[in-house]
């Protein structure tokens, strides 16, 4: 499966979340979402535009590997994600645990990224749009569009992407991910 997600920057995520709200999406609470990015000991991931990491939201946890972008405007990419998620054990120490394995296998932290979620969930042309209205401390506040799509049918989920975009008056997508943007407003490499 493919991710395709588009990204936009908002000046004005309470209009942006009204105007969805006036197409039907149905918003979920706003959740913390902290993700921690690591680097290959072996591969430059910033070289082959992958990503490996682990997501904490809440009292649940997944280890995500992101391929290389295809072209175009949208963010589309191959994406495996998988639930960490062992009995009884604490998100925070299941997390702290595959980051110690992460470690040991000679990969590093990159950069962890902290954001502020507003989900919802969006019928468009007949398929369910996954929303987000992202805030960053640092970097601003962003509406993320994002369906998976087998290979196939790729162009067609990027061009509904696109109509759904277009109705909401989003017309420049930022095709950086939330990672780079830190590094570069950090001025690291």
């Amino acid at each position: 499966m493919y991710e395709v997600e588009i990204k936009y920057p908002l000046e004005d995520a309470g209009s942006m979340a009204a105007r969805l709200g006036g197409l039907g999406a149905r918003f979920a609470a706003e959740l913390e979402q902290c993700d921690r990015y690591y680097s290959h000991p072996c591969r430059d991931f910033a070289s082959s535009d992958e990503a490996l990491r682990i997501r904490r939201t809440g009292d649940t946890a997944a280890i995500t590997w992101k391929g290389p972008r295809l072209g175009g405007e949208t963010k589309t990419r191959r994406e495996i994600e998988l639930p960490l998620a062992p009995d009884g054990e604490p998100c925070a120490v299941t997390v702290s645990r595959w980051h110690d394995l992460l470690a040991a296998l000679g990969f590093s932290l990159v950069r962890e990224v902290s954001k502020r979620r507003h989900p919802a969930l969006l019928a468009w042309h007949g398929e369910d749009v996954a929303i987000a209205i992202d805030r960053l401390p640092g970097v601003g506040a962003f509406l993320e569009l994002e369906v998976m799509a087998p290979a196939g049918e790729v162009p067609g989920a990027e061009a509904r992407l696109r109509l759904l975009a277009a109705e909401l008056g989003c017309h420049t997508p930022e095709r950086r991910s939330y990672l780079e943007m830190l590094i570069e407003a950090a001025g690291t490499p």
